[in-house]
């Protein structure tokens, strides 16, 4: 009902193998210097630059900076730079997320459902910040921590229910929040083939229910003029654009920022330009060949 002419595509990439790409550490090596690496191995792997996002949405394409894909999946263990953290295993679709935040340097952050830090961990490769990775369950935590090992990072962990803020926020507000929010995974089916058997149509209004109480609760902790990025790996507007046009409606003080627009600065800028609101400026995509299906809102706080 949602994609009358992409339903089949959809359904159909839900049962293909799942790409295999990986994101560059730009603080441990380059991407050309991986990639020729992974060929003295004799490991096929290419660039991507760019994801297609869907046809109604404001951009046709968003850009990725250090995401390659390799031809098939290997162990991590074997390619090159593993223990030395020049890369990270994330779907391209996923490395959206850190440039469409763009956290400067010195920005105190929140991943407010960090687990399992793929997220985090491309965050602190962008900038030097103050990072809060927080997760409602403990033992995925230590995933978290794992990572930031490898890969030389440093970051404030609590387990706690995002929710709960009086549980474990210091009061002192975020430049920056991440809001990956618990959903159906409908865009991640390939990964997760129980998905299929385990969803009902009625978890989604759940779930939305829960998106929703996450943004109400972590929308004062954001300072004025910064960010908020909303993103889900599902492909339900339920759970998408539908939770943000209500949260927006009930919350005069908050507007849509482009992601397009977003997108094509520097993340290197000083962020208090006055970002255009855009009404269509959300990033959706569908599964296809390159990456899993994502949505993306970014929010600015007046």
């Amino acid at each position: 009902t949602d994609f009358p002419t992409r339903w089949q595509a959809v359904l159909d990439a839900g049962n293909t193998h799942p790409p295999f790409t990986v994101r560059v550490n730009q603080r441990r090596t380059t991407v050309d210097a991986f990639v020729d690496a992974c060929a003295a191995r004799g490991i096929e792997a290419h660039q991507l630059t760019a994801l297609a996002v869907e046809p109604d949405t404001a951009a046709r394409t968003l850009p990725v900076a250090h995401c390659v894909r390799l031809t098939r999946a290997l162990p991590v263990e074997s390619l090159p730079g593993f223990a030395e953290g020049w890369f990270s295993v994330q779907d391209a679709g996923a490395q959206l997320a850190g440039p469409l935040l763009a956290p400067r340097n010195g920005d105190r952050v929140l991943d407010a459902c960090a687990a399992p830090g793929g997220k985090t961990t491309h965050l602190l490769e962008l900038a030097n910040l103050d990072l809060v990775a927080l997760d409602s369950d403990r033992v995925r935590l230590g995933r978290v921590e794992s990572n930031l090992a490898r890969l030389g990072q440093t970051a404030t962990l609590r387990a706690a229910d995002a929710a709960h803020v009086a549980a474990w926020w210091d009061g002192r507000a975020f430049d920056r929040i991440l809001l990956d929010a618990p959903c159906s995974g409908s865009g991640v089916v390939r990964r997760h083939p129980d998905i299929k058997w385990l969803r009902r149509a009625e978890d989604l209004g759940r779930f939305a229910v829960q998106q929703r109480r996450l943004l109400d609760a972590l929308w004062p902790l954001l300072a004025s003029g910064g960010r908020l990025l909303y993103c889900t790996c599902s492909v339900f507007p339920v759970e998408n654009d539908r939770v943000v046009d209500g949260f927006l409606a009930d919350q005069p003080g908050a507007r849509r920022v482009s992601c397009a627009e977003r997108a094509d600065r520097s993340a290197s800028d000083q962020g208090g330009e006055q970002a255009p609101s855009d009404p269509d400026g959300d990033a959706r995509l569908l599964p296809d060949a390159e990456h899993d299906g994502f949505y993306y809102a970014l929010l600015t706080k007046q």
